[in-house]
């Protein structure tokens, strides 16, 4: 049996804490992944999907065009499109397999990681043994039980990024949170028709609820949604592929389309990783139990990223790692952080969001909410931006800042100075100080500081 000072599962985040300690000689580390190198958010997650996202917002712009005089049209090679996206994030990945493979210090396994117990894993019937373990796997798509499915045949967001030959001319999307828009968005843009199924009463649930109600008008000015529909069975007719959805008064929907995308939400590797022949616990939903300081129940085995399912975000994952690569390589007790998580959803609009939402903070705190439209500033007139907005949750008796949420172009830029201001737990008077660049877009974050006022 062969030996290793790390076992590291997934090439994403756990390269992060790999990287650094590979300067020592002596180090023998074995790699496992079970699909392209590189983690999901580069082969079939947040890179890809926004070289996507981008032709589809200059597909968007083109379509506003006569809102300012311009006469102008275009057609997009969606196929093209999204052949040049798949190559480029596949040359990334193979380039990153080929230096794992070359490295005289690391082994790497393409293939399944099984626990045989505690330290030992079986990779393609080859047992390795590991003192220390880096659970860094990611997840992937929940696929939920709808009759006859299978059979129809769908794909996930991993077929879409590794395998989709064309862009479908129609398409069913189960699901209605940040990937379904994300990808929906986009196939719309390019002249897809798109239908989303959601079996709860809005989409992107996790939002403000004038965010999603936002959001919802908007992207219903090109997409047909379908909320508080349930998928119940699928079935193939005349060449399409025909998805049944229920509501909860019995109602039925049939949707025909030329694919079905499932973008139901995200689920553990644990099955496969047979993680519970170890002393690693997993929650009621499969995910892994982590302490505040990334450590498992099992000593020397660590998880950070999607597979603790605490925030499944890339930037969260990177964080998680850097306190993983201190506590466990740099004899350091660093507890991780949560209170300014920040997250955006690139569709059209852009919604980003950090802290606290409103309902969260008025069950512990008094508050202030300080809101501003896009429509009231400069820029946003000139760019004719309509009921998009910011808006902050402010603690009233210390005036620190406990939440945001941004509703527009460049959400997810603007959102970053309110960031930098919870993580060094500055009071608003900073912001207020700021100067603010005139007409540049940020007015509208300062300007809703400055009108903070009793919910």
């Amino acid at each position: 049996m062969k030996e290793y000072d790390i076992i590291a599962f997934g090439t994403g985040s756990s390269m992060n804490i790999v990287s650094p300690l590979l300067r020592d000689p002596n180090l023998k580390v074995a790699v496992i992944e079970n699909e392209k190198a590189g983690g999901i958010c580069l082969t079939r997650g947040c890179i890809p999907s926004k070289m996507l996202i981008y032709p589809a917002e200059i597909m968007h712009i083109i379509h506003r065009a006569r809102e300012f005089y311009i006469d102008a049209k275009a057609k997009p090679d969606a196929d093209a499109i999204l052949h040049y996206v798949q190559k480029s994030v596949d040359d990334e990945s193979k380039m990153i397999e080929r230096s794992l493979k070359s490295h005289p210090r690391i082994d790497y396994y393409q293939k399944t990681g099984k626990f045989v117990d505690d330290y030992t894993v079986d990779v393609g019937g080859k047992e390795i043994y590991g003192e220390t373990i880096l659970l860094c796997n990611g997840s992937k798509a929940y696929v939920p039980k709808i009759e006859g499915l299978k059979e129809v045949g769908y794909i996930t967001n991993r077929e879409f990024f590794y395998s989709l030959k064309h862009v479908p001319k129609s398409i069913a999307i189960i699901g209605g949170g940040y990937v379904a828009l994300e990808l929906g968005y986009f196939l719309a843009m390019m002249g897809s028709e798109v239908h989303i199924i959601e079996m709860l009463p809005e989409i992107i649930m996790t939002e403000e609820p004038e965010a999603r109600k936002l959001v919802y008008k908007e992207l219903s000015k090109f997409m047909h949604f379908h909320l508080g529909y349930k998928a119940k069975e699928a079935r193939k007719s005349m060449g399409k592929k025909v998805v049944f959805a229920e509501n909860k008064d019995g109602e039925t929907v049939e949707i025909k389309a030329e694919e079905v995308l499932v973008a139901a939400g995200r689920a553990p590797w644990n099955k496969e990783t047979q993680v519970e022949k170890t002393g690693v616990k997993v929650d009621e939903h499969g995910w892994i139990v982590v302490d505040e300081f990334m450590r498992t129940t099992k000593e020397g085995i660590w998880a950070c990223g999607d597979t603790n399912g605490k925030y499944m975000f890339k930037h969260v994952a990177n964080y998680e790692s850097e306190i993983v690569f201190y506590n466990a390589f740099g004899g350091r007790k660093l507890k991780v952080d949560y209170h300014a998580v920040p997250h955006a959803i690139f569709t059209y609009p852009q919604v980003a969001h950090v802290g606290m939402k409103e309902e969260d903070a008025r069950r512990k705190y008094e508050i202030l909410i300080g809101d501003y439209k896009y429509q009231d500033t400069a820029m946003g007139e000139a760019m004719k931006l309509k009921d998009y907005f910011v808006k902050v949750i402010v603690d009233k008796d210390t005036y620190r800042i406990l939440g945001a949420t941004i509703v527009g172009p460049e959400a997810s830029v603007l959102i970053q100075e309110i960031i930098n201001l919870m993580y060094t737990r500055e009071q608003t008077s900073a912001m207020y100080r700021a100067l603010h660049i005139h007409p540049a877009m940020n007015e509208v974050v300062q300007r809703a500081f400055y009108n903070l006022h009793e919910p």
